[in-house]
């Protein structure tokens, strides 16, 4: 077995990376004519993936992300590190929109929905409400008919 070899990216190199990460966030994200200051973030954690949508007031959706998105295959899709890469996405967006005020709804039983609702309070937005929206059923299943024999 040869050395590892660690490839160590120059300053120039991540500087360039971050511009084009900065472009595309500007390309995804919609612009309205006025600017927003207030959001409805939809975080929907499921046991495969995260996706983590911001809208405007009205529910219209200004853009969203998702593990796949940012980079994450297969099993790592659903992994809380996931999870917080894409809030801080969707974080990043909201800065370049101007939204400083937020409600969030998280739908779900994936372990993304914790570690995306922590990053989302550190990337410095003052959120006003959290709201648990994950479907629950009150009865259950219609039960099998009785057995004949």
């Amino acid at each position: 077995m040869g050395k590892k070899r660690i490839i160590q990216k120059s300053q120039e190199e991540l500087i360039k990376e971050r511009e084009v990460v900065d472009t595309k966030v500007q390309k995804e994200t919609k612009t309205p004519a006025s600017k927003i200051t207030r959001g409805l973030v939809n975080i929907s954690s499921s046991y495969n993936n995260t996706i983590i949508s911001l809208c405007d007031p009205n529910g219209n959706i200004i853009y969203w992300a998702s593990s796949g998105s940012v980079g994450f295959k297969g099993a790592k899709k659903a992994t809380p590190f996931a999870a917080s890469k894409v809030a801080e996405a969707v974080g990043q967006a909201m800065k370049k929109i101007g939204i400083q005020e937020v409600a969030i709804k998280i739908k779900g039983v994936g372990s993304g929905r914790d570690s995306a609702l922590r990053s989302l309070a550190a990337r410095g937005v003052e959120i006003s409400s959290i709201e648990d929206v994950t479907p629950i059923p009150h009865n259950g299943c219609r039960p099998p008919k009785v057995r004949r024999v």
